[in-house]
């Protein structure tokens, strides 16, 4: 049915507003939203801005019983602009105001508009609005032209664009499809039934509920568990790539609550060794590894002003949650364990590691707060007393600072060195299969005079991790015994000075169990092979097939063949070993 309408004529509203985009004084991030904008806003139709709805602003016009119209802010005023005494009846418009067209005042009206309040005069215009896609044109736009209208003013500077958060399977979450999610329930958590109760009240259309209670309890046969507010925040930080839409998973956020863990756990492992603020009073004299950790520290600093910066929040979190992850719990506590396990015998190595483990988990908590704010407002107010900090809240110091720690690249070189070695070892150990307990000896041969000196640095830290009990170097010339080697640096074939990281095999396993291993593991990967190989050389397959199954046979290929080359090579070096 035709009914009568209210219309704002926008082209003349549009053309300053499409020339605070054009002229810079708006920016959209990712850039590339500007022409959705222009594409909008450069072929604008005229604004209908009324809607048949309970509720909204009433449309500001009021007819006579001719059917005039008379329009003002108030019925009082279109009275006195229309000439009409108080006893004429009018009725009001029963349209309300289409609810963009409210929504575009809010920049300006929620700050006491059109009076020039204080807070209109400190706070508009704002700096950036963070927004969907969906709504560049509903919104953003509508915004940017009430505002420049009424004001004179841009409503912001920039416009952050973010991607929609949808399903696990990428459609988008809607109360008919029966698949959202409320962020309540995955802070508190929530079961199954509750679930579906959630999604199944008040639907639009009845006759889904069966099939949404469905599918709800084959996704969530336990319901969702609690995972917290911290967790659920590291999640949207660390997916929010630019612009990109997230296709939603539980499994992330339980890795990040997961992280949330080793936060928890890593500040109590410091606070366990360290017994009051003046324990670290005095000079503190910095091993490779501490002065490693705050290298890495300052990096971290940098990479999350950089993307900040950038309005690239994933790259600041996954910095975050690399840096504490790998580089502070993987590795700087492991190297700081043997010193402070050991602390009588040094004492020294173990005042300066327990220094920097307070120095740097605090600009690390302080790092991670705006995505983490409460688990990092909890620790930090523990640590702040032996850490030398002060106030009541973590928010009251500042964001670290790019030249809080130190650069020290000899120092990165020398810790960089001794990973790769521990981690060449551990490889060994897991391909023999050798328990990480067992002390084992060592051989290194080849690598340069760089290497000597790093390991020379390192030794100690070396022995410890890798649990060797005795290191040899062998001349560049001379034949190993049989061993299983891992090459850092490099391949044996492209240089002479790739660094050779051998354990000799023959008191760690039994070679011939090994041997009958090697031997059932080839057969299985040649027969994969040549069923692969089969596959490929089928001029049916390879015409029928799609590109992507075709792709995905030649890729296993490809990884068969490095697992068969790997396994007839550890088979040849068993082979000199008497069973």
């Amino acid at each position: 049915m035709l009914t009568d309408q209210w219309y704002v004529r926008a082209d003349v509203l549009a053309k300053p507003a499409v020339e605070a985009v054009e002229n810079g004084s708006i920016q959209f991030v990712p850039r590339q939203y500007e022409n959705m904008y222009f594409s909008w806003m450069r072929k604008i139709e005229d604004w209908c801005i009324s809607r048949q709805q309970w509720w909204g602003h009433r449309i500001p016009a009021w007819y006579d019983e001719s059917g005039n119209i008379h329009v003002g802010r108030t019925e009082s005023e279109a009275r006195d602009r229309a000439g009409l005494a108080d006893d004429v009846p009018l009725m009001q418009d029963e349209d309300v105001l289409d609810t963009w067209f409210s929504s575009a005042l809010w920049t300006f009206g929620t700050l006491g508009w059109p009076e020039r309040t204080p807070e209109l005069a400190t706070y508009h215009p704002t700096d950036v609005l963070v927004t969907g896609y969906d709504i560049i044109f509903f919104w953003v736009a509508r915004m940017v032209m009430m505002t420049l209208k009424f004001t004179g003013e841009v409503p912001f500077r920039k416009v952050h664009i973010h991607g929609m958060v949808r399903d696990a399977e990428g459609a988008k979450m809607s109360k008919t499809r029966g698949n959202g999610l409320d962020p309540m329930d995955i802070i508190d958590g929530i079961t199954t039934d509750g679930l579906v109760a959630k999604r199944t009240a008040n639907m639009t259309q009845p006759r889904m509920a069966e099939a949404i209670e469905a599918r709800t309890r084959r996704e969530y046969p336990n319901g969702i568990p609690a995972y917290g507010t911290d967790a659920l925040r590291f999640a949207f930080c660390a997916m929010a790539s630019q612009g990109r839409d997230l296709a939603f998973d539980l499994k992330r956020i339980e890795g990040y609550r997961n992280f949330c863990n080793k936060l928890w756990n890593a500040t109590r492992f410091v606070l366990g060794h360290v017994e009051g603020p003046g324990e670290l009073d005095g000079p503190i004299h910095e091993a490779p590894a501490d002065r490693w950790i705050r290298s890495r520290s300052r990096h971290l600093a940098d990479t999350a002003h950089r993307s900040v910066a950038n309005y690239r929040f994933d790259l600041y979190a996954n910095a975050v949650y690399e840096f504490a992850w790998h580089e502070f719990c993987d590795w700087y506590v492991e190297l700081t364990k043997p010193v402070l396990f050991e602390a009588a015998n040094y004492p020294e190595e173990a005042r300066a590691a327990k220094k920097t483990l307070l120095d740097v988990l605090e600009l690390l908590l302080r790092a991670a707060h705006p995505i983490v704010p409460f688990i990092t407002e909890t620790l930090w107010l523990r640590i702040a007393p032996f850490h030398g900090s002060t106030g009541d809240t973590i928010m009251h110091r500042s964001f670290p600072g790019t030249d809080e720690q130190p650069l020290d690249a000899d120092a990165e070189e020398a810790i960089e060195w001794l990973k790769a070695v521990v981690t060449a070892v551990r490889n060994v150990r897991g391909e023999l299969n050798v328990s990480p307990g067992r002390m084992i000896d060592l051989l290194l041969q080849g690598g340069g005079s760089e290497d000597r000196r790093r390991y020379g640095e390192c030794e100690s830290l070396l022995r410890r991790l890798a649990r060797v009990e005795a290191v040899r170097w062998l001349d560049e010339d001379a034949e190993p015994p049989p061993v299983s080697v891992q090459i850092i640096g490099g391949h044996a074939e492209s240089t002479s000075q790739a660094l050779k990281v051998m354990v000799p095999m023959a008191d760690l396993i039994d070679a011939d169990v090994e041997r009958a291993r090697l031997t059932k593991a080839i057969a299985g990967a040649e027969k994969d092979l040549r069923r692969v190989e089969a596959k490929l050389a089928n001029s049916n397959f390879l015409a029928k097939a799609p590109p992507a199954v075709v792709t995905k046979e030649r890729t296993k290929g490809q990884r068969l063949r490095g697992e068969l080359g790997a396994l007839r090579d550890q088979l040849t070096r068993l082979h000199a070993i008497r069973g």
